[in-house]
């Protein structure tokens, strides 16, 4: 059985790689914000005593790696599955990413340079074929990391406070080299609308006063998804119709 001329065990396979993969984001997620080492054999032996899988973590990793094989496909060529393998070497960290920050207001230094190490390997990769996807990438990451600077540079002289962690400016401008100029805008935007959506909800419940910090890196991590796994086209039309409020297309 094939779906997108896909068989189906390349899926099963994807799913339990994502399972295991998943696994070991969460051992990450208690290693990386103590600064420890991640790739040791006490993985193994405090893995059965001590740390409980994280079902829900280990669910989502292996869902985004059936999708990810679903919207990249299967290659000929190592250069025609770099973006399966870039991606998916890129989701277990934006998850990772994702609960760390939610749950300790941090996304630890580490975390961020090992995406950017990555990412400027695949860079290099891709200048090897085609040189101008690698000036994007690294445009991209100049984008990522020069907007939120500028954001959290401006916020601060406004407020008087630091509007957002450095680790988001960080993590934004390593983004940049896996999705690119055009991407990374998109994600930068995405980011807001859902930041303000969410800040408003949770205002409006009274879960957070506005004295509260909320941290951003989640709802970049969720941006990075929506980006990844929806058409360009179809989120450009979407945002410039909530920008202009609907006047976008009319006579």
């Amino acid at each position: 059985m094939y779906i997108n001329d896909i068989h189906i065990l390349i899926y099963v396979l994807a799913g339990v790689i994502g399972l295991i993969v998943g696994n070991f984001i969460n051992w990450c997620n208690y290693r990386l914000p103590e600064e420890k080492n991640v790739f040791t054999l006490e993985y193994f032996k405090r893995k059965k005593q001590e740390l409980h899988p994280n079902y829900m973590l280990m669910i989502s990793n292996a869902i985004l790696y059936i999708a990810l094989v679903y919207f990249c496909g299967i290659g000929k060529t190592f250069y025609e599955n770099l973006p399966l393998i870039k991606f998916g070497l890129l989701i277990p960290m934006l998850l990772s990413a994702f609960v760390i920050d939610y749950k300790l207001q941090i996304i630890p230094n580490r975390l961020n340079l090992t995406m950017f190490e990555v990412g400027l390997l695949i860079t290099f990769i891709y200048g090897i074929a085609n040189i101008n996807i690698a000036v994007d990438m690294l445009l991209g990451m100049f984008a990522g990391a020069g907007i939120f600077f500028l954001i959290t540079l401006i916020g601060g002289l406004i407020a008087g406070k630091e509007a957002m962690g450095f680790g988001d400016v960080k993590l934004m401008g390593a983004l940049g080299l896996y999705f690119g100029l055009g991407n990374i805008i998109m994600i930068s935007l995405i980011a807001f609308l859902v930041g303000a959506i969410i800040s408003i909800i949770l205002l409006a419940t009274k879960k957070r006063t506005t004295s509260d910090y909320i941290p951003f890196g989640p709802f970049i991590v969720i941006a990075s998804f929506i980006v990844l796994f929806v058409p360009y086209g179809f989120l450009l039309n979407m945002l410039l119709q909530i920008f202009t409020l609907g006047m976008y297309g009319r006579v």
